[in-house]
């Protein structure tokens, strides 16, 4: 696996560790793959600190399919970057169709753990090459998971892949979590990404930057750490993060944005 697609295992870590623990996240599968990889994670990236965060922003994006769905079950779910995440395992509410999505590596990877069905199909593509999109079926509306893969990509190819979405679906809702521009820079200095390759990341100014050039309309800001899971944490862990992972200095680097079809 090249870099970028190495990163999946920092949250695949954190999924795990937070599932082990019995906060924020139930995972079995995450823990199963985590012990069967063995990934050689160092530093920061194996940080319980870092592993709250990423179990928490799975479960607002869990919590935000679940909600959708129960809107319109008949909705396509797409779940880009998919990794080795096991959101359409964790996920309670049923659906009709949906995809996973990531670079062949890491498909290949996926599907020693998962298996295809009539509802469930894992896809290869390149976020940054939309020709993957033409391997799937149009739809009416289509629930778009974009989770810790926008900051890999430039601000134009992220408008390019939403402008193309937006061509082949009647409708989208789409959730993205993104790195502000100071987020970005911050993380040349110090981020666990670059503990599995030195990496290039993006920042979003602002969330009308995504409306550019594509059919949506930025909906609402979503918290990363709501205090509803923070308060599963114990004692000064809890202090802890609220103060540093989910304070002021935190909301200036991480944003996480909903939008849906004009």
């Amino acid at each position: 696996m090249n870099s970028v697609n190495k990163t999946l295992y920092i949250p695949l870590f954190g999924k795990a560790l937070v599932s082990k623990k019995g906060v924020i996240l139930q995972d079995k599968k995450a823990e199963e793959i985590w012990e069967s990889e063995k990934f050689n994670l160092k530093g920061k990236s194996k940080s319980k600190w870092l592993a709250y965060f990423m179990g928490m922003r799975s479960a607002v994006f869990d919590k935000w399919v679940e909600d959708k769905l129960k809107s319109n079950p008949s909705a396509m779910v797409l779940h880009l970057g998919c990794g080795l995440d096991s959101r359409v395992e964790r996920v309670k509410v049923s659906f009709t169709s949906w995809y996973d999505i990531d670079f062949d590596t890491v498909i290949q990877e996926r599907k020693k753990y998962y298996t295809e069905n009539d509802n469930y199909k894992m896809l290869s593509g390149d976020l940054a090459d939309i020709s993957f999109i033409n391997s799937i079926p149009c739809s009416n509306h289509a629930i778009i998971v974009i989770e810790g893969v926008s900051m890999y990509l430039t601000n134009e190819q992220m408008q390019n892949l939403l402008s193309a979405l937006g061509k082949h679906f009647s409708s989208l809702s789409v959730l993205v979590d993104c790195y502000t521009p100071f987020g970005a820079k911050m993380s040349k200095i110090k981020n666990p990404i670059n503990e599995v390759g030195k990496i290039q990341v993006y920042g979003i100014a602002n969330p009308q930057v995504l409306e550019q050039n594509t059919s949506l309309v930025f909906k609402k800001e979503y918290e990363l750490t709501p205090a509803y899971l923070i308060e599963q944490l114990q004692g000064m862990e809890r202090k802890i993060f609220k103060m540093v992972f989910a304070g002021k200095t935190s909301k200036k680097i991480y944003k996480m944005y909903e939008y849906k079809t004009k």
